[in-house]
Protein backbone atom coordinates (compact mmCIF):
# COMPACT_ATOMS: atom_id res chain seq x y z
CA UNK A 1 0.00 0.00 0.00
CA UNK A 2 1.53 3.35 -1.22
CA UNK A 3 2.01 5.99 1.83
CA UNK A 4 -1.26 7.98 0.10
CA UNK A 5 -3.49 5.19 0.11
CA UNK A 6 -2.39 4.50 3.50
CA UNK A 7 -3.29 8.03 4.46
CA UNK A 8 -7.06 7.96 3.26
CA UNK A 9 -7.34 4.82 4.96
CA UNK A 10 -6.31 5.96 8.38
CA UNK A 11 -8.46 9.66 7.35
CA UNK A 12 -11.43 6.69 6.86
CA UNK A 13 -10.66 4.67 10.20
CA UNK A 14 -10.81 8.59 12.03
CA UNK A 15 -14.18 9.34 10.14
CA UNK A 16 -15.57 6.28 11.25
CA UNK A 17 -14.29 5.62 15.07
CA UNK A 18 -13.34 8.48 16.06
CA UNK A 19 -16.58 9.67 17.86
CA UNK A 20 -15.80 7.36 20.76
CA UNK A 21 -13.52 8.23 23.65
CA UNK A 22 -10.33 6.69 23.47
CA UNK A 23 -8.64 7.79 27.40
CA UNK A 24 -4.92 7.41 28.02
CA UNK A 25 -3.12 5.39 30.96
CA UNK A 26 -5.01 2.43 28.97
CA UNK A 27 -3.96 -0.87 27.27
CA UNK A 28 -5.89 -1.47 24.35
CA UNK A 29 -6.19 -5.15 23.12
CA UNK A 30 -6.33 -4.82 19.50
CA UNK A 31 -7.79 -7.76 17.32
CA UNK A 32 -5.29 -8.12 14.20
CA UNK A 33 -6.11 -10.20 10.77
CA UNK A 34 -5.50 -13.82 10.80
CA UNK A 35 -4.38 -14.02 7.20
CA UNK A 36 -6.57 -11.55 5.12
CA UNK A 37 -5.76 -7.74 5.90
CA UNK A 38 -8.60 -6.41 4.59
CA UNK A 39 -10.22 -7.67 7.59
CA UNK A 40 -8.96 -5.33 9.66
CA UNK A 41 -11.74 -2.98 11.19
CA UNK A 42 -11.40 0.65 10.78
CA UNK A 43 -11.42 0.82 14.76
CA UNK A 44 -8.21 -0.98 14.88
CA UNK A 45 -6.64 1.09 12.51
CA UNK A 46 -7.88 4.16 14.48
CA UNK A 47 -6.35 2.66 17.91
CA UNK A 48 -3.34 1.55 16.39
CA UNK A 49 -2.57 5.40 14.75
CA UNK A 50 -3.37 7.19 18.52
CA UNK A 51 -1.50 4.81 20.39
CA UNK A 52 1.95 5.63 21.67
CA UNK A 53 3.34 2.41 21.38
CA UNK A 54 2.21 -1.07 20.47
CA UNK A 55 3.44 -3.91 22.38
CA UNK A 56 3.26 -7.31 20.54
CA UNK A 57 4.37 -10.74 19.99
CA UNK A 58 6.62 -10.68 17.54
CA UNK A 59 8.51 -7.08 16.24
CA UNK A 60 8.84 -8.24 12.74
CA UNK A 61 5.06 -9.30 12.14
CA UNK A 62 3.97 -6.44 13.91
CA UNK A 63 6.94 -4.11 11.87
CA UNK A 64 4.75 -5.54 8.93
CA UNK A 65 1.68 -4.64 9.52
CA UNK A 66 2.38 -1.33 10.38
CA UNK A 67 4.28 -0.47 7.62
CA UNK A 68 0.97 -1.29 5.83
CA UNK A 69 -1.05 1.32 7.57
CA UNK A 70 1.79 3.92 7.28
CA UNK A 71 2.29 4.06 10.82
CA UNK A 72 5.54 4.27 12.63
CA UNK A 73 4.83 3.54 16.03
CA UNK A 74 7.30 2.30 18.91
CA UNK A 75 7.50 -1.95 19.31
CA UNK A 76 7.64 -3.71 22.68
CA UNK A 77 8.77 -7.19 22.47
CA UNK A 78 6.16 -9.00 24.59
CA UNK A 79 5.10 -13.06 24.14
CA UNK A 80 5.47 -16.10 26.23
CA UNK A 81 8.84 -15.96 26.93
CA UNK A 82 8.46 -12.63 28.73
CA UNK A 83 5.20 -11.85 29.19
CA UNK A 84 5.66 -11.89 33.14
CA UNK A 85 8.67 -9.35 33.32
CA UNK A 86 7.84 -7.32 30.27
CA UNK A 87 4.25 -6.05 32.06
CA UNK A 88 5.36 -4.53 34.87
CA UNK A 89 7.25 -2.65 32.53
CA UNK A 90 3.96 -1.68 30.29
CA UNK A 91 2.29 -0.65 33.36
CA UNK A 92 4.95 1.78 34.20
CA UNK A 93 4.21 3.10 31.27
CA UNK A 94 0.62 3.28 31.67
CA UNK A 95 0.89 4.98 34.81
CA UNK A 96 2.65 7.74 33.43
CA UNK A 97 -0.78 8.33 30.99
CA UNK A 98 0.37 6.64 27.81
CA UNK A 99 -2.14 4.97 25.70
CA UNK A 100 -0.34 1.17 24.62
CA UNK A 101 -2.20 -1.35 22.31
CA UNK A 102 -1.15 -4.90 22.31
CA UNK A 103 -1.60 -7.09 19.30
CA UNK A 104 -0.81 -11.02 18.92
CA UNK A 105 0.54 -11.91 15.37
CA UNK A 106 -2.64 -12.85 14.03
CA UNK A 107 -5.96 -12.53 15.53
CA UNK A 108 -7.20 -12.06 19.07
CA UNK A 109 -4.89 -11.65 21.42
CA UNK A 110 -4.83 -13.43 24.55
CA UNK A 111 -6.84 -16.42 22.74
CA UNK A 112 -4.39 -19.25 22.70
CA UNK A 113 -1.71 -16.64 21.94
CA UNK A 114 -0.09 -14.61 24.48
CA UNK A 115 -1.60 -11.08 26.32
CA UNK A 116 -3.75 -12.78 29.25
CA UNK A 117 -0.87 -12.02 31.62
CA UNK A 118 -0.74 -8.81 30.39
CA UNK A 119 -4.16 -7.78 30.70
CA UNK A 120 -4.49 -9.55 34.26
CA UNK A 121 -1.47 -7.38 35.69
CA UNK A 122 -3.07 -4.26 34.20
CA UNK A 123 -6.19 -4.72 35.55
CA UNK A 124 -4.70 -5.54 38.87
CA UNK A 125 -2.88 -1.82 39.17
CA UNK A 126 -5.82 -0.42 38.53
CA UNK A 127 -5.83 0.73 35.04
CA UNK A 128 -8.24 0.00 32.39
CA UNK A 129 -8.09 -2.22 29.58
CA UNK A 130 -10.14 -1.54 26.32
CA UNK A 131 -10.95 -4.51 23.86
CA UNK A 132 -10.57 -3.90 19.84
CA UNK A 133 -12.50 -6.81 18.79
CA UNK A 134 -12.13 -8.63 15.41
CA UNK A 135 -10.95 -11.76 13.54
CA UNK A 136 -10.87 -14.79 15.72
CA UNK A 137 -9.70 -18.22 13.52
CA UNK A 138 -12.00 -19.97 16.32
CA UNK A 139 -15.06 -18.28 15.92
CA UNK A 140 -14.75 -18.13 12.02
CA UNK A 141 -14.43 -21.79 12.16
CA UNK A 142 -17.38 -22.29 14.37
CA UNK A 143 -19.00 -20.13 11.78
CA UNK A 144 -18.61 -22.24 8.92
CA UNK A 145 -19.05 -25.93 10.72
CA UNK A 146 -22.90 -25.70 10.88
CA UNK A 147 -22.81 -27.49 14.14
CA UNK A 148 -26.69 -27.08 15.00
CA UNK A 149 -27.05 -29.31 17.40
CA UNK A 150 -24.24 -28.19 19.47
CA UNK A 151 -25.12 -26.94 23.40
CA UNK A 152 -22.29 -24.00 23.16
CA UNK A 153 -18.74 -24.43 22.21
CA UNK A 154 -15.68 -25.25 24.19
CA UNK A 155 -12.21 -24.12 22.88
CA UNK A 156 -9.31 -26.66 23.66
CA UNK A 157 -6.75 -24.82 21.60
CA UNK A 158 -3.36 -27.05 20.55
CA UNK A 159 -3.61 -30.58 22.54
CA UNK A 160 -0.55 -31.77 23.61
CA UNK A 161 2.42 -33.14 21.79
CA UNK A 162 3.43 -35.95 23.89
CA UNK A 163 1.44 -39.00 22.26
CA UNK A 164 -0.22 -40.65 25.57
CA UNK A 165 -1.35 -36.97 26.57
CA UNK A 166 -2.66 -36.07 23.80
CA UNK A 167 -4.46 -39.58 23.09
CA UNK A 168 -5.91 -38.79 27.02
CA UNK A 169 -6.51 -34.95 26.09
CA UNK A 170 -9.06 -35.99 22.85
CA UNK A 171 -10.34 -38.69 24.33
CA UNK A 172 -11.79 -35.90 27.01
CA UNK A 173 -13.43 -34.17 24.28
CA UNK A 174 -14.96 -36.47 21.93
CA UNK A 175 -19.14 -37.50 22.83
CA UNK A 176 -19.43 -34.18 24.49
CA UNK A 177 -22.85 -32.60 23.25
CA UNK A 178 -20.58 -29.26 22.36
CA UNK A 179 -18.26 -28.17 19.65
CA UNK A 180 -15.04 -28.52 20.50
CA UNK A 181 -12.21 -26.13 18.88
CA UNK A 182 -8.61 -27.13 18.17
CA UNK A 183 -6.06 -25.48 16.82
CA UNK A 184 -3.25 -27.90 15.24
CA UNK A 185 0.02 -27.44 13.05
CA UNK A 186 1.16 -28.60 9.81
CA UNK A 187 3.16 -31.46 10.90
CA UNK A 188 1.10 -32.70 13.24
CA UNK A 189 -2.20 -32.56 11.49
CA UNK A 190 -1.96 -35.83 9.91
CA UNK A 191 -1.44 -37.64 13.54
CA UNK A 192 -4.65 -35.97 14.63
CA UNK A 193 -6.41 -36.68 12.16
CA UNK A 194 -5.89 -40.80 12.44
CA UNK A 195 -6.17 -40.21 16.23
CA UNK A 196 -9.68 -38.70 15.27
CA UNK A 197 -10.26 -41.68 13.32
CA UNK A 198 -9.58 -44.22 15.51
CA UNK A 199 -11.28 -42.71 18.46
CA UNK A 200 -14.21 -41.01 16.97
CA UNK A 201 -14.82 -42.37 13.87
CA UNK A 202 -18.37 -41.08 13.42
CA UNK A 203 -18.26 -37.99 14.91
CA UNK A 204 -18.54 -35.25 12.15
CA UNK A 205 -15.54 -32.73 12.60
CA UNK A 206 -15.02 -29.40 9.99
CA UNK A 207 -11.44 -28.79 9.12
CA UNK A 208 -10.51 -25.65 8.50
CA UNK A 209 -7.10 -24.54 6.69
CA UNK A 210 -5.52 -21.09 5.99
CA UNK A 211 -8.79 -19.69 6.82
CA UNK A 212 -9.18 -16.18 5.42
CA UNK A 213 -6.26 -17.10 2.79
CA UNK A 214 -6.10 -17.52 -0.87
CA UNK A 215 -5.60 -20.96 -0.53
CA UNK A 216 -8.12 -21.14 2.53
CA UNK A 217 -10.04 -24.45 2.53
CA UNK A 218 -13.24 -25.43 4.57
CA UNK A 219 -14.18 -29.28 4.65
CA UNK A 220 -16.70 -31.31 6.87
CA UNK A 221 -16.67 -35.29 6.98
CA UNK A 222 -16.91 -37.93 9.73
CA UNK A 223 -13.94 -38.61 11.68
CA UNK A 224 -13.28 -41.82 9.72
CA UNK A 225 -13.33 -40.68 6.17
CA UNK A 226 -10.76 -37.41 6.89
CA UNK A 227 -7.59 -39.94 6.30
CA UNK A 228 -8.20 -40.67 3.12
CA UNK A 229 -8.97 -37.00 2.33
CA UNK A 230 -6.03 -35.35 3.58
CA UNK A 231 -4.42 -37.99 1.60
CA UNK A 232 -5.58 -37.10 -1.15
CA UNK A 233 -4.13 -33.97 -2.02
CA UNK A 234 -0.78 -33.36 -0.55
CA UNK A 235 -1.66 -29.18 -0.39
CA UNK A 236 -4.23 -30.08 2.11
CA UNK A 237 -1.30 -30.80 4.96
CA UNK A 238 0.29 -27.22 4.87
CA UNK A 239 -0.84 -24.14 6.71
CA UNK A 240 -2.59 -23.28 9.94
CA UNK A 241 -5.36 -25.48 10.83
CA UNK A 242 -9.24 -24.79 13.45
CA UNK A 243 -10.44 -28.01 13.73
CA UNK A 244 -14.28 -28.21 14.86
CA UNK A 245 -15.00 -31.78 16.43
CA UNK A 246 -19.35 -31.78 16.18
CA UNK A 247 -21.24 -32.50 19.35
CA UNK A 248 -22.67 -35.80 19.69
CA UNK A 249 -26.94 -34.99 19.81
CA UNK A 250 -27.69 -34.18 23.34
CA UNK A 251 -29.46 -37.26 24.45
CA UNK A 252 -26.35 -39.42 23.19
CA UNK A 253 -24.39 -37.22 25.02
CA UNK A 254 -25.96 -36.05 27.90
CA UNK A 255 -23.50 -35.19 30.91
CA UNK A 256 -23.01 -38.28 33.32
CA UNK A 257 -25.51 -40.33 31.09
CA UNK A 258 -23.50 -43.09 29.33
CA UNK A 259 -19.60 -42.89 30.18
CA UNK A 260 -17.67 -42.02 27.15
CA UNK A 261 -16.27 -45.17 26.86
CA UNK A 262 -19.40 -46.96 26.16
CA UNK A 263 -20.41 -44.42 23.69
CA UNK A 264 -17.57 -44.69 22.12
CA UNK A 265 -17.49 -48.74 21.61
CA UNK A 266 -21.38 -48.24 20.63
CA UNK A 267 -20.61 -46.19 17.95
CA UNK A 268 -17.58 -48.34 16.54
CA UNK A 269 -20.21 -51.92 16.71
CA UNK A 270 -23.32 -49.91 14.83
CA UNK A 271 -20.84 -49.51 12.39
CA UNK A 272 -20.41 -53.21 11.96
CA UNK A 273 -23.55 -54.77 13.88
CA UNK A 274 -27.35 -54.48 14.09
CA UNK A 275 -28.81 -51.97 16.40
CA UNK A 276 -30.14 -53.94 18.80
CA UNK A 277 -27.02 -56.35 18.66
CA UNK A 278 -24.59 -53.42 18.93
CA UNK A 279 -26.21 -52.30 22.10
CA UNK A 280 -26.41 -55.26 24.18
CA UNK A 281 -22.80 -55.93 23.10
CA UNK A 282 -21.76 -52.87 24.28
CA UNK A 283 -24.22 -52.88 27.48
CA UNK A 284 -22.24 -55.84 28.02
CA UNK A 285 -18.85 -54.58 27.60
CA UNK A 286 -19.39 -51.10 29.46
CA UNK A 287 -21.71 -52.19 31.61
CA UNK A 288 -24.15 -49.02 30.91
CA UNK A 289 -27.82 -48.99 31.20
CA UNK A 290 -28.75 -50.88 27.74
CA UNK A 291 -31.75 -48.54 27.50
CA UNK A 292 -29.91 -45.87 28.13
CA UNK A 293 -27.39 -47.41 25.31
CA UNK A 294 -30.62 -47.87 22.96
CA UNK A 295 -31.56 -44.61 23.03
CA UNK A 296 -28.03 -43.20 22.14
CA UNK A 297 -27.90 -46.13 19.87
CA UNK A 298 -31.46 -44.22 18.11
CA UNK A 299 -29.60 -40.55 17.95
CA UNK A 300 -26.30 -41.66 16.53
CA UNK A 301 -28.02 -43.51 13.88
CA UNK A 302 -30.28 -40.33 12.92
CA UNK A 303 -27.53 -38.74 13.26
CA UNK A 304 -25.64 -40.52 10.44
CA UNK A 305 -28.84 -40.79 8.23
CA UNK A 306 -28.77 -36.75 8.27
Amino acid sequence: MSNIDASLLLQAAAAAAGGQQYPAATLYVVATPIGNLADLSFRAAHVLSLVDAVACEDTRVSAGLLRHLGLHKPLIALHQHNEHQGSAALIGRLQAGERIAYISDAGTPAISDPGAVLVAAVAAAGLRVFPVPGASSTVTALSVAGDAAAQGFEFAGFLPTKAMERRTALQALTGSPRSQVLFEAPHRIKALIELLAELCPEQRVTVCRELTKQFETVHTDAAAALPAWLAADAQRERGEFVLVLHALPAKAAAEGDIPAEALRALSLLLAELPLKQAVALASDLSGASRNRLYEAALAIKKARED
